[in-house]
């Protein structure tokens, strides 16, 4: 059954909790409501979170421990002539697993006798995968198509489980709670009990989500490193894909254009997006800020493709023709201050419906005790008003931050694809207009086409996530500690 189908059964089963649970409530008082102890509503709240809590949370279970179960089991199953010297059984499991959707995409068939499997058969299903739009990077041997039908079948027979012990999960207590539901039932309390172990499970999302996804770069750039030094990675100044062998794979190149280009970008659009803020709620009387705000804020739901475009055709050019040009700088329209420019301009809605809103949480007790000491009103901004609200402003650059390294659209189309040159000397480096790209346009190109997914020109995707991922968590810290030294001041 559907996952879908499955959670539309629970949600209507809860729903006739609802309904049944209420019903007999008001019955066993005799059809007065004031017989009994909770609103009539709490009976069949108690009934249908009995249905949808132990089955969403089994599901959700489910659905966490089966794929590292069925993945533990067929890695065990994997013959040794099936990891060439080069791989490993992880990365052989890769394999597996997109085979096993291949499979699934094509309906091949579950069980019986398949034709005969040899050369000619591998590569002709490789074909068919591929046609269903399945990336695979390598041949399918032997050893990996077997896996791949017991992957598949494990994960069948898992779904079928799945569905059949979640949905008695949600009739048993559906029958419980229905049981118990009397006049006396202390409803009010039990519901209030599962709602906190609700919210409490809604909080830990965040936390689980992130550990999730720190865990799954984890395990992917491990394999990278097993097939890649790291100190290439981390120390080595040239960026070479070669899906042929030989790569040089070095971070340093794609993280100067990463830096380069964000700090151009905040450049423009925190002062920008600060004095703005500043202007709307101090200075602008109501109509102004009434026509002024929405304006700026329509710059943040134009796609960032649509920037891409405006900085190829537009800002490029432009920069080129003006200043390169003139300046003996450059002769490519794609660039460094390029993408800066236009990514600036993105992200100074971010900064400043921010530090706008930050801005006019700060008392006005404070502005008055400031105007009454003698202060002018750009006295009081300046040392007042701004900051109080320093610790919004800062959570306000650094949104605008991670927005910015974490952009493709305009570096690809503003920037060019090219890795920074080391070997180019310093003047090469700092010239804003020459081209260079950025650690996700990379992460997104070694993962797009028919790559080989258990090489390291792919698998390096992975660990550039996980320093992206490593910057950002550095740049929440230093914010947290600028904050904390800035408002000690103040508080």
């Amino acid at each position: 059954m559907p996952l879908i189908w499955l959670i539309a059964i629970i949600f209507a089963l809860a729903v006739l909790g609802f309904v049944m649970g209420r019903g007999r409530a008001v019955a066993s008082a005799g059809g007065d409501t004031r017989g009994l102890h909770s609103l009539p509503s709490y009976y069949g709240w108690n009934v249908a979170l009995t249905v949808m809590t132990p089955a969403f949370g089994l599901l959700a279970l489910w659905l966490l421990i089966q794929p590292m179960w069925i993945e533990s089991r067929v890695s065990a199953q994997l013959p040794e002539n099936a990891i060439s010297e080069t791989s490993t059984r992880e990365l052989v499991m890769s394999d597996v697993r997109r085979v096993a959707e291949g499979l699934e995409a094509i309906n091949a068939p579950f069980g019986g006798a398949d034709p005969v499997v040899n050369d000619a058969y591998l590569a002709d299903l490789r074909e068919q995968i591929g046609s269903v739009g399945v990336a695979l990077g390598s041949d399918i041997t032997v050893g990996v198509y077997d896996a791949a039908r017991s992957f598949r079948t494990l994960s069948g027979w898992g779904g079928t489980a799945m569905s059949v012990v979640a949905f008695l999960t949600a009739l048993g207590g559906f029958s419980v709670s229905y049981m118990v539901t009397n006049k006396d039932f202390r409803a009010r309390n039990t519901v209030e009990r599962r709602i906190l172990l609700v919210l409490i499970a809604a909080a830990s999302i965040a936390i689980l989500t992130t550990l999730g996804l720190v865990l799954s770069m984890l395990f992917e750039a491990r394999n990278f490193f097993a097939a890649h030094p790291w100190q290439d990675f981390f120390f080595g100044t040239k960026w070479a894909p070669d899906f042929r062998g030989n790569s040089e794979l070095a971070i340093l190149p794609l993280l100067w254009g990463t830096l380069y280009i964000s700090v151009i970008a905040l450049l423009v659009a925190v002062p920008v997006g600060l004095f703005a803020a500043i202007f709307l709620s101090e200075y602008a009387s109501i109509r102004v800020r009434s026509l002024t705000k929405p304006a700026i804020e329509v710059l943040a739901g134009i796609p960032t493709i649509v920037y891409g475009l405006f900085a190829l055709i537009t800002v490029g050019p432009m920069l080129r023709d003006y200043f390169a040009l003139p300046l003996g700088l450059g002769q490519s329209s794609s660039s460094v201050i390029t993408a800066g420019l236009v990514m600036g301009i993105m992200l100074i809605p971010f900064v400043s419906s921010l530090s706008d809103d930050i801005i006019n949480a700060v008392p006005q007790s404070m502005r008055d005790g400031s105007y009454a000491l003698g202060a002018t009103q750009s006295e009081t901004i300046r040392q007042v008003v701004v900051p109080a609200a320093l610790p919004g402003i800062v959570g306000a650059v650094l949104l605008a931050a991670s927005r910015a390294i974490g952009e493709t659209m305009i570096v690809v189309l503003g920037a060019g694809a090219a890795a920074a040159q080391f070997d180019r000397g310093l003047g090469e480096l700092v010239n804003p207009f020459q081209a260079m790209t950025t650690i996700t346009v990379k992460i997104v190109s070694q993962l797009t086409g028919d790559t080989d997914f258990s090489s390291p020109e792919t698998l390096v995707a992975f660990a550039l996530g996980l320093s992206l991922f490593t910057i950002t968590l550095g740049l929440n810290v230093l914010a947290l500690w600028i904050v904390r030294r800035y408002r000690e001041q103040y508080e």
